[in-house]
């Protein structure tokens, strides 16, 4: 009788779900373990957060029954968790080389590429929960599909004045007014007076540690005769190799200052042919695709690429505007575009109280799916019989949620062109505030 994929030991769900676990190390993705987890009764996620905090009981006589209090700035939220799944088809040519009779090299060879395979989409995965909690922190909101192919929003409701954007003038980078100690040290006060909480938590990336270390303010207070023996520079000051986050952190009395450049890619196919010249282009899904970012068109057959700028995005017809002309024609189906991005973007520094009152600010909802209700990452496989082949998914569910609005405090330090800013400032700052993400 002919052999089945189901006979091959290797295939088996428990299997590869072992090697998965073992095989490889799973992908250096922080922002996602910062908070705990918990199940949801439904895909309907229903929370409560709130501003302010620092309550503290009155005085009343024996006797007297006692006053009713609430939590301040009390709001409700309600949102449909985020599905999101993917899955890897192995076809019958691969699963007839899985073993060969009589050997065992190549066997253990073919479980380690599956387990890849596997481990692969698992990481896959994880980097997409990893894509919602660095929205959530840097942007107080995102956009996801849901049933009906409908699209909705999560919003976080950070108050404005928690979320700010530096005009020019005060930029990290370049402003001639640029205050970075006042600008995080306001920060930090504004969490500390609205809800109570200690800043115990900085996260930016590589580019705005740079400003922080070629600061003029900041070396100074980091020479080695005014802090230990200088050990935020021992390299380069300008290229920033070397540069020790511990001692930033230490100087701004933050106990966890994180340098987090760990990036994720987005991949299309393109749907119509592109000829020589042409500026824009058909993909199959452009939800993740941002405009000013830089995309990669690939040829597959000849092994080459070219790089432009998205100009604009139409997603109602997945079209793709593009900054100039491309200098080779593409095939549909076969070349695909790619567009790589940091979780944490280049303007930004966030700092947050991870809790407030000894709770936690945020969670992580993971919601059912399936008809055996999984909750959490799910990994599953189904074989087909003619011809033969097995099909590898990985599915997931949930959102992440803010229960201290004013727990966190977004700073945007390189205003540009789309960026609204108020005419408010900040009583101590440089700073003004912007409008709500």
């Amino acid at each position: 009788m002919p052999r089945g994929s189901s006979d091959i030991s290797v295939l088996r769900l428990e299997v590869l779900q072992k090697f998965m676990e073992t095989f490889m190390s799973p992908p250096n993705l922080i922002l996602m373990n910062i908070f705990g987890s918990s199940a949801s009764p439904s895909s309907t996620v229903k929370w409560e957060s709130q501003r302010g905090g620092r309550g503290m009981t009155p005085f009343v006589p024996p006797g007297a029954p006692a006053p009713l209090t609430s939590p301040h700035g009390i709001a409700q939220h309600s949102a449909e968790a985020a599905y999101w799944k993917e899955k890897m088809y192995f076809d019958e040519e691969f699963l007839n080389n899985l073993r060969k009779a009589g050997t065992s090299a190549e066997h253990q060879s073919a479980s380690a590429t599956l387990a890849r395979e596997l481990a692969l989409l698992s990481n896959r995965s994880n980097r997409r929960k990893e894509w919602m909690y660095a929205q959530m922190l840097f942007n107080g909101s995102f956009d996801y599909a849901v049933k009906g192919g409908y699209k909705a929003t999560v919003d976080y409701s950070i108050p404005s004045d928690h979320n700010v954007t530096l005009s020019q003038a005060y930029n990290w980078d370049d402003g001639a007014s640029k205050n970075i100690l006042g600008d995080i040290q306001d920060g930090k006060k504004k969490i500390s007076d609205d809800c109570g909480g200690l800043v115990d938590l900085a996260v930016c990336n590589s580019t705005v540690l740079k400003y922080l270390a070629n600061d003029a303010t900041m070396r100074a207070i980091l020479q080695k005769n005014a802090f230990g023996d200088g050990g935020l520079y021992k390299g380069n000051l300008h290229n920033i190799i070397g540069v020790n986050p511990k001692v930033l952190g230490a100087l701004l009395d933050i106990s966890n200052f994180v340098i987090y450049d760990e990036r994720y890619e987005i991949r299309a196919w393109l749907t119509s042919a592109v000829s020589v010249g042409q500026s824009h282009v058909e993909v199959d899904d452009v939800s993740d695709f941002e405009t000013g970012q830089a995309i990669r068109f690939y040829d597959a057959s000849a092994g080459t690429y070219e790089d432009r700028t998205i100009f604009g995005i139409t997603t109602e017809t997945n079209m793709i505007q593009l900054s100039q002309g491309l200098s080779s024609a593409y095939k549909a189906s076969e070349d695909y575009v790619t567009m790589g991005k940091s979780f944490i973007p280049d303007d930004k520094f966030v700092m947050m109280a991870t809790k407030v009152d000894g709770q936690p600010i945020a969670e992580y909802k993971e919601a059912p799916f399936g008809l055996a209700r999984h909750y959490g990452q799910f990994t599953d496989k189904n074989e087909k019989w003619d011809p033969e082949g097995v099909y590898i998914r990985v599915q997931d569910k949930g959102i992440p949620i803010l229960y201290q609005r004013d727990g966190m405090y977004i700073l945007d330090v390189k205003a540009t062109a789309g960026d609204v800013i108020s005419s408010t400032t900040t009583s101590s700052s440089s700073s003004t505030t912007s409008t709500t993400a």
